[in-house]
């Protein structure tokens, strides 16, 4: 994106931050995103992050995606999480077919979760397939209209993603956590559920880069922008500690925690700015540049926990964040520690690809 709409998405994203925290204690008692929140990152056009620009989209770079996620935090984790989830999965859909495209961004603001661990079978019938399985952390699921789950095409068991409606999958309400707990990432389950040909695409392509794409967005491969995506609402969540604190925490808890923060947002700046660097030039990626991503947000994630662990107290406010915070902390992905043994692999000569 251009300077001058990055920091007006941006704007637009902070003026909501007061609607977010005013309806967050609702959706962590009702484990959903309240209503207001969800029309109110519309207006902002949050949902629009990762859409295509043919399609109405913001086409947004990964850089104005961490920096509008963070600043959904400050008022809630798990509004910026699921907007995360939301933003990477809308980018899923732009690599399908040009008619599955047409149909799912046909919605205003249309809003797309899944999850691409392949847990689930697809089987090839008449023109499709038909899919039975069930996918456990589906952000956002029962505020959702789309899925871009993954299954295991039969009979080869090759990984696919499927593009399909929420309507056609029973959601299971399980998500009972201390953390995240708005983000609603229940259990998806596929019964007999017919998916068209034209909605069930090879899963590699995918993952992969396309160095040669016209958007600049889609020559990242998938993994670098997802984590990135998901790993800013730690930042975020650490600024709301800070800011929450000030009037209360003792001025060295606050300089520590503030400093923290801020180191929480270099690594994720970092990291954006340099998917966005070789995405701009279709660069490939080595398994060094894999391996110095995911240490730079397991360093982000570590640093912005620290930070709000650093300020504790009694607050309600402050507590939810810290629970936020360390929900994201355990995300598999994110996990520090076991960013640290990816990064790790590289000085011993022998990286590995993600």
């Amino acid at each position: 994106m251009h300077g001058s709409e990055h920091h007006e998405l941006v704007r637009r994203t902070a003026e909501i931050v007061p609607v977010l925290r005013a309806h967050a204690a609702w959706g962590d008692e009702h484990r959903r995103l309240h209503e207001a929140a969800l029309e109110a990152m519309a207006d902002a056009g949050v949902l629009r992050l990762r859409v295509p620009a043919e399609h109405g989209g913001l086409e947004a770079d990964l850089a104005t995606v961490v920096e509008v996620i963070a600043e959904l935090a400050r008022g809630d984790g798990s509004a910026a999480w699921t907007a995360a989830v939301w933003a990477t999965s809308t980018w899923v859909v732009g690599q399908f077919p040009a008619d599955v495209r047409r149909e799912v961004f046909a919605k205003p603001d249309v809003r797309v979760t899944g999850i691409l661990s392949p847990t689930a079978t697809a089987e090839p019938v008449g023109g499709g397939v038909l899919v039975n399985g069930r996918w456990a952390f589906t952000t956002g699921a029962s505020q959702s209209h789309w899925i871009t789950n993954a299954a295991l095409l039969l009979p080869d068991r090759a990984p696919v993603a499927l593009a399909i409606p929420l309507v056609d999958l029973e959601v299971v309400d399980d998500w009972h956590t201390t953390g995240l707990r708005a983000t609603g990432s229940v259990t998806t389950v596929a019964k007999d559920v017919f998916v068209p040909a034209e909605r069930v695409l090879r899963l590699a392509p995918v993952l992969g880069a396309h160095p040669d794409a016209a958007e600049p967005m889609f020559r990242a491969p998938f993994m670098p922008a997802a984590c990135a995506a998901v790993g800013a609402p730690a930042v975020g969540l650490a600024r709301a500690a800070v800011d929450g604190a000030r009037a209360t925490a003792s001025a060295a808890g606050l300089r520590e925690a503030t400093v923290l923060a801020d180191e929480a947002e270099f690594h994720a700046r970092r990291t954006a700015a340099v998917v966005d660097l070789k995405a701009a030039g279709g660069e490939e990626w080595t398994p060094e540049e894999h391996a110095g991503v995911r240490r730079d947000l397991g360093e982000a994630c570590l640093r912005a926990r620290d930070a709000v662990d650093v300020l504790g107290g009694d607050d309600p406010t402050l507590h939810r964040i810290q629970r936020d915070v360390h929900a994201v902390n355990l995300h598999a992905i994110l996990h520090p520690n076991a960013n640290l043994e990816r990064y790790s692999s590289v000085f011993l000569g022998r990286p590995r690809e993600s």
